[in-house]
């Protein structure tokens, strides 16, 4: 919702679960759960988008594979009864290219590899998850489909490759907190993420290439590129481009957003998001002088 808040979009944020859930799912296979030959199987089942190859993967990727099919039918269906273009082929190459980050950086960890920061950034933007969920929204919204827009979505344009960077370098953070801000200076205190996936980081990977820099220089490495994404992201949102204005909008919400969602406290909990799902669910919304 904080991303999609126009009333008019309850159909695109109820559809955008499916593909936004399956995103974590798919994750926590390729992070947690796969082995490397299994996880190459799969991301060659679904490069090849074959149905006949399920019976290959094991059971728990044949069910989540067949999700994927269905969910990405059943949503290119939408798209096409109510807009008239069947988004199917896009939608597939969105999820291939996931799954091939996601495969790269199971390699990287498999093998002991360890890639340079910028390496792992540039597959990293790719294995966010942005480029997924906004396309799946560009054509929920139906605004604005043309040759010209489709080829920009599938080649993950600068609008959703600024907003990936965002939340893939908040996300890096981990448990960052600001503690002082005062100018330009940004100080942060960075807890390592207790879990038991095979994430590697872009704060790890700068610290590693940089063989005698301290947590604060990888961190205010990645504070910098943050702030040249949003630069990006504003100059998408300013200057003329083809695309609506509500998916423009949606762009810069989510990237809005990432840091509410990463904003963890000491136990590893997210105090503002739930004071606010709270807020959502348990207080009533003034009606007085609406209208």
């Amino acid at each position: 919702m904080a991303c999609l808040t126009d009333p008019s979009l309850s159909e695109q944020r109820v559809e955008l679960t499916k593909p936004i859930s399956l995103i974590y799912i798919i994750d926590d296979i390729f992070d947690v759960y796969g082995t490397l030959d299994e996880l190459i199987l799969f991301t060659e089942t679904i490069t090849r988008w074959d149905l006949a190859a399920m019976g290959q993967l094991p059971e728990y990727m044949e069910i989540c594979f067949k999700a994927l099919d269905d969910i990405t039918n059943e949503i290119s269906y939408k798209v096409y009864k109510k807009h008239g273009y069947n988004p199917v082929q896009s939608l597939r190459n969105a999820w291939t290219s996931l799954c091939k980050a996601f495969l790269v950086e199971a390699k990287w960890f498999a093998s002991g590899h360890m890639p340079e920061a910028e390496e792992y950034l540039r597959n990293g933007i790719e294995s966010s998850g942005v480029h997924v969920a906004l396309a799946h929204f560009f054509f929920l919204l139906g605004h604005g489909i043309t040759k010209e827009t489709v080829e920009l979505i599938d080649g993950n344009p600068a609008i959703i490759s600024s907003t990936a960077t965002i939340l893939r370098l908040w996300d890096d953070l981990g448990s960052a907190k600001l503690i002082e801000l005062c100018g330009n200076l940004v100080h942060f205190l960075v807890q390592d993420e207790n879990q038991d996936g095979k994430d590697g980081s872009y704060i790890h990977y700068y610290m590693k290439e940089h063989r005698y820099s301290a947590a604060e220089e990888a961190q205010k490495s990645a504070i910098n590129k943050i702030s040249d994404a949003w630069k990006r992201l504003n100059k998408e949102c300013l200057c003329p481009n083809p695309f609506s204005a509500s998916f423009t909008r949606a762009s810069l919400n989510l990237a809005r957003m990432v840091p509410l969602m990463y904003s963890y406290d000491d136990n590893q909990r997210l105090p503002s998001l739930e004071h606010f799902i709270e807020s959502l669910l348990s207080e009533s919304v003034p009606t007085e002088g609406v209208y």
